[in-house]
């Protein structure tokens, strides 16, 4: 991949900003053209420090923009793409379903349409552990069948499977990757885990649906990272690859660690923290628990999870601890 081009849709997000960062410090001759519309998830200051690199160019834009894509592709032409460009809120998905629709499925097709016309050798699509559904026991591996239970994790499985459809009847270099429940620095602070240490350092209530024993697959947002640049520049096309840790936790189990950490970083009394957890209304067909086999990743790309759920957790509070400016712009948008 040397001198080559990179584009990057949603690298102002949480995982497309951390996964620039990576790939800056891993290959000094890939250059990044990053393409994302800055919506509430959307954050320049994630990139803040490479936004004047000569490596480095931001476009503001929406991948449903067909005329913007394609100027995008015919003047840039773009070696490979990487699509994290997506609402991916569930629960936002369940108030507004058809923003989810529109980006994530029509939004894709978009960027492959331009792929086919403009010739890429790999398109990556990031995908989720959620198009799955809920996994009692066991775990999900990428020959599972498909079963979404919320509008955000239909749409999802819905690009996947127009992402098979461009390769098998175009030849699109497609590669899927589906990830688990990341985790760690610049992410929005709806969902979980900053939310709770955001919460937990102004002690303010620390919300969880129904009891707090769904469990989810956590990684590591670096983690994540690296295999999707083991995927792009060693995955076999056509391909499906899952990225987790192998492991579920409990959300409650989550949330007392937080708690833990926060106490032993500032001070606080971890009592006081812990009588800060509040029980919530759970949120409709609520998935129970995600666990991914990644078996396949390690066998064929020699990838496997690096981080601790503990050490992980701690480096994230700690990330948010120091970085308050950050968190205050993401709430007032003082960034636009």
């Amino acid at each position: 991949m040397a001198d080559s081009l990179l584009l990057v849709t949603g690298g102002a997000g949480f995982i497309g900003s951390n996964f620039i960062h990576y790939v800056f410090k891993k290959n000094s001759k890939l250059n990044i053209l990053n393409l994302d519309n800055l919506t509430y998830a959307g954050n320049l200051l994630n990139l803040k420090a490479i936004e004047n690199n000569n490596r480095y160019k931001f476009i503001k834009g929406d991948i449903l923009n067909k005329k913007l894509v394609n100027k995008i592709f015919s003047q840039y032409k773009p070696d490979s793409i990487i699509n994290f460009a997506a609402e991916s809120h569930v629960d936002r998905s369940i108030l507004k379903p058809d923003q989810f629709l529109k980006t994530n499925i029509i939004g894709t097709q978009v960027l492959l349409e331009a792929s086919k016309q403009y010739g890429v050798k790999r398109f990556i699509q990031i995908s989720t552990d959620e198009v799955y559904g809920s996994v009692p026991k066991g775990k999900s591996n990428e020959n599972g069948s498909l079963k979404p239970n919320s509008p955000y994790s239909a749409s999802k499985a819905s690009a996947d499977l127009l992402c098979r459809s461009y390769h098998k009847t175009f030849g699109v270099p497609v590669i899927i990757t589906r990830s688990s429940n990341n985790y760690g620095p610049f992410q929005f602070p709806e969902k979980l885990i900053p939310l709770i240490i955001n919460n937990a350092m102004e002690e303010k209530p620390l919300p969880i649906y129904a009891d707090g024993k769904n469990m989810r697959d956590w990684i590591y947002v670096n983690d994540n990272c690296e295999a999707i640049y083991k995927v792009i520049t060693k995955g076999k096309i056509g391909e499906i690859y899952n990225i987790g840790s192998g492991t579920s936790k409990k959300n409650i189990h989550i949330v007392n660690k937080i708690c833990e950490t926060v106490s032993k970083k500032t001070g606080k009394p971890l009592k006081s923290l812990l009588s800060l957890i509040k029980y919530v209304k759970d949120r409709p067909a609520h998935d129970f628990r995600y666990c991914l086999d990644t078996s396949k990743i390690y066998n064929e790309l020699k990838w496997e999870a690096a981080t601790d759920i503990n050490d992980g957790l701690e480096k994230t509070v700690v990330w948010y601890l120091s970085n308050k400016d950050w968190i205050k712009s993401v709430f007032n948008k003082e960034y636009i």
